[in-house]
């Protein structure tokens, strides 16, 4: 991707053109959206029930962030994740998330603390029943429980969008029933570092989180190739 660029519109999110960038986005990270698939605006303004210039706006940013690409005279084209983005992505992410963790630890309040240890609870529930799609949700929910707690606003925005190009490899990820258990005991491990404010080990424990997650994916075979076309 070009540079993972955070998208000027996605703040701009209730606006038109920010829902209708924040659609494609979502059509195209869902998979719905296949690569290299045309996005004719007029057919998109018809299903979003807008006009061509927000979708023509969108698909703009879109391509600035790297999931279009623009071919002058013909049109707009999905370009998605590919299989270089998704190992930038993880190896970005392992040491973002790390600082996310150790900022977290210095700033989290009780009440943070608390919603945590919720999600923990319920994703563990959800493990032992083998209710992936819940564990999953669990997962999401975690993370962005944590991007909160470090109350950075541009740290917190940039692993947002790293933890939404990878959202069907982080399913996978939690699928299986043995690795959504570990997960969540991954998880209340950097709950506690947190919790004992120790940034330290709140870091080490993110990082070797996200470490986990990769292993998971290729112990269980599925190449780069197959999460990219999955994407």
């Amino acid at each position: 991707m070009s540079g993972y660029r955070l998208p000027e519109i996605a703040a701009d999110s209730h606006t038109l053109r920010g829902k209708v960038y924040r659609q494609i986005r979502e059509k195209i990270l869902d998979g719905e959206y296949k690569p290299n698939e045309e996005l004719r605006e007029i057919a998109i303004g018809r299903e979003l029930g807008v006009s061509r210039t927000p979708v023509r706006e969108a698909l703009r940013q879109l391509e600035l962030e790297g999931l279009v690409y623009i071919i002058p005279n013909r049109g707009a084209y999905v370009k998605g994740i590919t299989e270089e983005d998704i190992r930038d992505i993880y190896m970005i992410r392992s040491r973002l998330e790390g600082l996310c963790a150790r900022l977290a630890a210095e700033k989290i309040t009780q009440e943070e603390l608390d919603a945590l240890d919720d999600v923990i609870c319920l994703a563990e529930m959800h493990a032992a029943k083998g209710n992936s799609e819940k564990v999953f949700e669990m997962d999401s929910k975690f993370h962005e429980l944590i991007y909160e707690a470090c109350k950075s606003k541009q740290l917190s925005h940039l692993l947002s969008d790293y933890h939404q190009y990878v959202q069907k490899v982080r399913k996978l990820s939690v699928s299986g029933s043995v690795r959504a258990e570990q997960s969540a005991h991954e998880h209340r491990m950097i709950l506690e570092a947190i919790r004992s404010r120790d940034p330290d080990l709140a870091e080490q424990l993110a990082k070797e989180h996200i470490a986990n997650t990769v292993h998971n994916i290729q112990k269980a075979g599925i190449p780069m190739e197959e999460e990219q076309k999955m994407l």
